[in-house]
């Protein structure tokens, strides 16, 4: 899927893993991260979460990377707060105290330019890929965050009621990608809710991927 396809998602609306509180898995178990204040989040492909004014909110510090530079400046537009912009190694950074997005391909990003990482969040960048581009970004996911702990969130639902994004990533797909990096434990799960829902019906699922 190239940058094209997405920005014309963000343009014509079509964001059906966009959700518009906070997500209700994140909230409920994100405590079982043992995660301390100022403790540094990534979260790959974040669109306009609001996710990420929720975790800063809780004293984190957040690190993202996002293509739609339309979806970034909202995010901070919500803040509130005074932020900058600036040129970054090919990408366009905006940050102010506790939230720092990079625009940009997420595959050009280096673990320079994002520091060193407590945990990664990832509720909506695997199920935005499809078969053919997830290994590349479970691989490249890894070696940026130096194989920190990861927080994850799918779908499993049948991929013929619906083309996708956000695909169907069931867990023998997340045990192909993850096995002998990860210890996979699964934390809960709840019926598809939000705008997906209209589309087809199955399950959300929380994952603990903790490094072997």
């Amino acid at each position: 899927m190239e940058a094209e396809f997405w920005e014309d998602r963000w343009k014509s609306n079509k964001i059906a893993f966009h959700e518009g509180i906070p997500n209700a898995l994140m909230q409920k178990h994100i405590s079982q991260f043992g995660l301390r204040e100022q403790s540094r989040i990534f979260v790959p492909l974040c669109g306009k979460a609001h996710d990420l004014n929720w975790l800063t909110d809780q004293g984190h510090v957040v690190i993202g990377a996002e293509l739609s530079e339309a979806a970034v400046r909202e995010v901070f537009d919500r803040t509130g707060i005074a932020y900058e912009v600036e040129r970054s190694a090919g990408h366009t950074r905006y940050h102010n105290g506790r939230l720092d997005i990079f625009v940009g391909d997420f595959f050009d990003l280096t673990a320079a330019q994002i520091g060193s990482i407590d945990a990664i969040y990832d509720r909506a960048a695997l199920v935005a890929l499809p078969t053919g581009m997830r290994d590349a970004y479970a691989e490249r996911l890894v070696q940026l965050t130096s194989r920190a702990p990861q927080f994850l969130i799918t779908y499993d639902y049948d991929q013929s009621q619906t083309s996708g994004p956000p695909f169907s990533v069931p867990e023998a797909e997340v045990t192909r990608l993850y096995d002998g990096i990860y210890k996979i434990e699964t934390l809960d799960s709840m019926a598809i809710s939000g705008p997906l829902a209209a589309r087809c019906s199955g399950l959300e699922i929380a994952w603990r991927l903790s490094p072997l």
